[in-house]
């Protein structure tokens, strides 16, 4: 068992959990708790390494048993030191290092969703999770955005991350993805209060969902990509809605449409 805090694996995890250019260069992430190592599993996302602690449930303790069968490194690290790594205030006392990988784009993308600038990683987490289950086809981060898999957009993304396509690319890339299709996709900006209402939108060609920051909205770059503004009617006072939420509403209107 691992019990001491300068333990050189302990510090490779907690660096993995603070850094983004230490993930990106190691091209490794962290996730944490029972719920995301069973996506692991069920997507085929194998990690380099496992850690757990006394703390870990039967739920749990299957999950170790199935990746050690499948060859991965398990480690029993102390509680106290499980604690000190957690992102949350209970540890369920499992970690996973997981390889990054990128997902295939798929060919013919009719559904995609365009993240500008978003910096909240909460927000990134639910707006992912939300995409997962209206099944937008991928979602492109434009630069400036949060990592992906950071451990609070992980969290928030309940396992999105490892079934749908998440990439990072620059502004003309975006463009070519979007508009290089054999039928090119109508790029709409979500923006409170400006452009057509999203229930006169035709949603059922393709389309291209782009969702600004939560505090400066979309940046220049991005504006000066989109076709058309979409806005969300609103007829109560409220000036705009949370990030994640105009992207969810926006989702399932393309579903709503899609499904009629």
């Amino acid at each position: 068992m691992i019990t001491s805090s300068s333990n050189s694996k302990i510090k490779a995890v907690r660096n993995l959990l603070a850094r983004r250019n230490e993930r990106e260069e190691k091209q490794v992430f962290v996730i944490e708790g029972v719920r995301l190592v069973e996506e692991a599993l069920q997507t085929g996302w194998l990690p380099e390494e496992l850690l757990f602690s006394s703390q870990i449930s039967e739920r749990g303790r299957r999950l170790v048993d199935a990746f050690s069968q499948k060859g991965v490194e398990v480690l029993e690290i102390s509680p106290s030191l499980m604690d000190s790594l957690s992102d949350t205030d209970t540890s369920q006392g499992l970690l996973a290092v997981v390889p990054s990988r990128d997902l295939p784009l798929p060919i013919n993308l009719d559904f995609v969703l365009v993240i500008d600038a978003l910096r909240d990683p909460g927000n990134l987490g639910s707006i992912l999770r939300s995409g997962a289950a209206a099944g937008v086809q991928a979602v492109l981060l434009s630069p400036g955005t949060v990592d992906a898999f950071a451990p609070k957009v992980l969290r928030a993304g309940m396992g999105a991350q490892f079934r749908l396509p998440v990439r990072n690319f620059s502004w003309d890339q975006i463009r070519d993805i979007c508009k290089l299709q054999p039928r090119p996709l109508t790029l709409y900006l979500a923006e409170a209060g400006q452009g057509i209402s999203l229930w006169q939108a035709d949603l059922q060609q393709p389309v291209a969902l782009v969702v600004g920051g939560e505090a400066e909205g979309a940046t220049a770059e991005g504006r000066a990509m989109i076709d058309h503004f979409i806005t969300i009617p609103m007829p109560g006072k409220s000036e705009s809605l949370n990030a994640a939420i105009a992207a969810s509403v926006l989702l399932f209107e393309v579903v709503r449409q899609r499904h009629l």
